[in-house]
């Protein structure tokens, strides 16, 4: 029985193909924010703490990387690895290809983060409990990631929550451009271009995959915003 249909021309179930794609969605997503995330924690802990010449360069570069084009990058760099990869008969196998898009995502998905860290960190380093580990002997990597780290999980952990549904859509918009995952590997983005052509003899093709790409993204920038509200109670007021 298929609940969703079939796809259309090679008849394999569309329910189990959504599902399968948004598993290869979701591990991209998620393995890309994580990446990216700790990056920019990284660096944003960095340059808020020592400032000076360090915060300069760091926040130059900052802003260089916000002022790149993303899919501009990804529609030229991404076919490029990709014949770097491929095999003798030209053939790049799907984890190959989901390893190098997390990488490209992980490229260009940290600034936010470290905008935010840096901006909180330079508050909580004029703090007590700072002063008084110096005062310790503490060295900087103890302070920076024993003591600022701890007060930093909220808003990293917000922008952790937001950054998933962002990476599933751009990994959904380089598929159906057929730059992301292709055959044998299941993707909702090539689900969706694959079915475009038949939208009008069989539309439920090409709903039923956008509408969970919708349902997921809306739930994950829900799901952050109650975090925000949970963590930081006066962002509600």
């Amino acid at each position: 029985m298929h609940r969703c249909g079939v796809e259309p021309g090679l008849g394999r179930d569309l329910f189990i193909e959504i599902v399968y794609g948004l598993r290869t969605s979701l591990l991209i997503a998620v393995v890309s924010a994580v990446l990216s995330t700790a990056i920019g924690t990284g660096i944003g802990i960095v340059a808020g703490y020592f400032g000076g010449w360090v915060d300069s360069v760091l926040a130059w570069f900052i802003d260089y990387m916000l002022a790149f084009p993303f899919f501009l990058f990804c529609l030229a760099v991404i076919p490029v690895i990709n014949t770097r990869l491929a095999d003798s008969y030209g053939e790049v196998s799907a984890t190959k290809r989901i390893v190098t898009i997390i990488i490209v995502f992980s490229m260009f998905g940290w600034m936010y983060t470290a905008r935010l860290v840096r901006g909180q960190v330079f508050s909580l380093r004029e703090r007590e409990y700072v002063d008084a580990a110096r005062a310790a002997g503490a060295r900087p990597t103890h302070v920076m990631f024993r003591q600022l780290l701890p007060n930093l999980w909220a808003p990293i952990l917000v922008t952790f929550s937001l950054g998933i549904p962002a990476t599933i859509t751009a990994e959904a918009a380089l598929a159906f451009l057929n730059i992301g995952v292709i055959e044998p590997a299941p993707d909702l983005g090539r689900t969706i271009s694959n079915s475009a052509a038949w939208l009008a003899s069989d539309p439920a093709n090409l709903i039923m995959p956008g509408l969970l790409i919708f349902a997921v993204v809306l739930a994950f920038n829900l799901f952050g915003d109650a975090m925000r509200d949970a963590l930081d109670p006066k962002s509600s007021k």
